[in-house]
């Protein structure tokens, strides 16, 4: 008889017909320790990491390497130079866009495998644009002190991630 405060993860199953599970797309991402932070966790779960638009670095960047330390090999990296190029490989039905402010917290969403977690640059988070075209998608992370405007991107995408791996798996 197991311990009743804890009960056993359920296996990590692939659903069939579902390429990926989920996929984690960064709109102009900034600052290259992030970005490597979010590919070590894309590398740690499986995630498909897209980077969508105007870097702020080059890819080659030692910082972005030293990040992502030595787990490159493990993301599966995709670039898009647009938004509509990421909205064609993921679908538009599938995206959640993650900011602040949203007027729906993420764990009030029930995901999906295949589901596209993007989130917004560090300074500017994601155009206008984007936001109206998916304000019903849209989802935040609540911060009840109201002391900070946002969390890190990196802090940001581990918890919609996990959260969303959680959901999947049935941990």
């Amino acid at each position: 008889m197991g311990d009743p405060f804890f009960r056993e993860p359920a296996p990590l199953v692939q659903p069939e017909g579902v390429e990926f599970l989920l996929h984690l797309a960064l709109w102009e991402p900034e600052i290259p320790p992030n970005t490597g932070n979010v590919a070590r966790l894309c590398a740690a779960t499986g995630v498909v990491l897209h980077l969508v638009g105007r870097l702020g670095f080059r890819l080659d960047d030692r910082s972005l390497k030293r990040a992502g330390l030595d787990y490159w090999e493990f993301v599966d990296l995709r670039t898009h130079a647009t938004f509509a190029d990421l909205e064609a490989i993921v679908g538009i039905d599938r995206i959640y866009c993650v900011e602040v402010p949203a007027s729906r917290n993420y764990t009030q969403v029930a995901f999906r495998a295949g589901d596209c977690l993007i989130f917004g640059s560090e300074s500017k988070g994601l155009p206008p644009e984007i936001r109206e075209r998916y304000a019903a998608r849209t989802i935040g992370i609540p911060m009840p002190t109201g002391k900070v405007r946002s969390l890190n991107l990196a802090t940001s995408a581990g918890i919609v991630v996990y959260e969303a791996m959680r959901q999947l798996h049935g941990w």
